[in-house]
């Protein structure tokens, strides 16, 4: 668009009781902007707010019914016609008047007589101010989108990312099929239902919850590091290749370290991970492994993955075990409870016993339950 075209589609809106005064501003305007008039403070609030909008105001102080400072007054109250620039124009020059009219929001302060001239190099010098903040609230909003699309971009390469890890852990353990996505929303639902418990309120804020959510397909990721003849063996393990089946929460720990120590920029999910990783065959009386943590000592990222871990295998077909029922899993949950799990931990699982149910079933596996 030319200038001259941008010009002649910027429309002007003059305010005035008198006939004469109107009549000079449009001859002082019309040869370069398109001129509207009013002849009273409530017909140009009517025209501000239809079609097409005003891009600057002309406005008379003194006219009757309606005066200058109560037709701005309404023009800033309105969301509609807040950002239209109003010039006020005035036999008035006292300092206290024109200082009224800017504390209302007016942009400048035009005196009577007109001078031609200078009403149009104050009109145009509006008009460009007005169009720069238009061009420049365009561009951070571009810029804003284009942040909020490159997060969310990034988000999903996180997640993909995670549940390709993951999965090669699952390739080497088939009979866990969706096993990911139970344990996944199985934390989501017990972190949800915590958030408001003092003990774990402060941790489980949204912005945790949803990396822990995140990082929890990766808790394990150390898998990958067993040899076949412990990880797939269908009956018991012996003492020495149940070492062997611990060593799976430290490599996935040092995997994960690995991959921070690697990263240029600190991956606040990777930390949360490692924890999972790590911490979740611990037990709250601490006969877990492999640091023999208890209490509250044990990450609470950690407490949620092992409720959700043990849960998910009970109810699962293994090379070792065929699937229990759901409620015999429950009450072996509920057995556990100030022993191998958290005490609020189980708790919150028994008050969501349902939601489990759901995503059990929604996920499931053939011969799963």
């Amino acid at each position: 668009m030319t200038a001259l075209q941008e010009a002649i589609q910027t429309t002007i809106l003059i305010v005035d009781d008198t006939p004469e005064n109107l009549t000079v501003l449009s001859e002082v305007l019309h040869p370069t902007w398109r001129v509207r008039a009013a002849n009273s403070g409530r017909r140009a609030l009517q025209i501000a707010q239809g079609e097409p909008q005003p891009d600057l105001i002309l406005l008379d102080v003194m006219m009757p019914e309606m005066d200058g400072h109560e037709v701005i007054s309404q023009l800033k109250a309105d969301p509609r016609t807040q950002e239209i620039p109003v010039i006020f124009v005035t036999a008035m020059d006292g300092t206290e008047d024109e200082e009224r009219g800017l504390d209302l929001g007016a942009v400048d302060y035009i005196t009577k007589p007109l001078r031609p001239a200078i009403v149009r190099a104050r009109v145009r010098t509006h008009l460009e101010l007005r169009r720069a903040k238009a061009h420049l609230k365009n561009e951070n909003q571009y810029l804003e989108d284009e942040v909020a699309r490159r997060m969310r971009q990034n988000q999903i390469i996180q997640e993909v990312s995670i549940r390709a890890l993951a999965r090669l852990a699952e390739t080497r353990d088939p009979e866990t099929g969706n096993h990911l996505r139970r344990t996944q929303a199985y934390v989501q639902t017990l972190a949800d239902a915590l958030i408001d418990n003092p003990r774990f309120s402060a941790y489980l804020e949204p912005h945790t919850v949803q990396l822990l959510v995140r990082s929890a397909p990766l808790h394990d990721i150390g898998k990958v590091g067993l040899p076949d003849h412990v990880l797939l063996k269908p009956g018991k393990l012996t003492a020495e290749e149940w070492a062997i089946m611990q060593t799976h929460s430290r490599l996935g720990h040092d995997a994960i370290e690995q991959a921070e120590q690697d990263a240029e920029e600190s991956v606040e999910f990777l930390a949360i991970a490692k924890e999972i990783a790590y911490y979740h065959h611990e037990k709250w009386d601490g006969s877990g492994y492999p640091k023999g943590l208890a209490g509250d000592a044990i990450p609470i990222s950690a407490r949620l993955m092992a409720l959700a871990d043990v849960f998910d295998a009970l109810i699962c077909r293994r090379v070792y075990k065929p699937p229990m029922p759901i409620d015999k899993a429950r009450q072996i949950i509920e057995e556990g409870r100030g022993t191998h799990f958290d005490p609020d931990v189980v708790d919150a699982f028994v008050l969501k016993f349902s939601s489990f149910t759901d995503i059990a079933q929604r996920y499931s596996d053939e011969e799963m339950l």
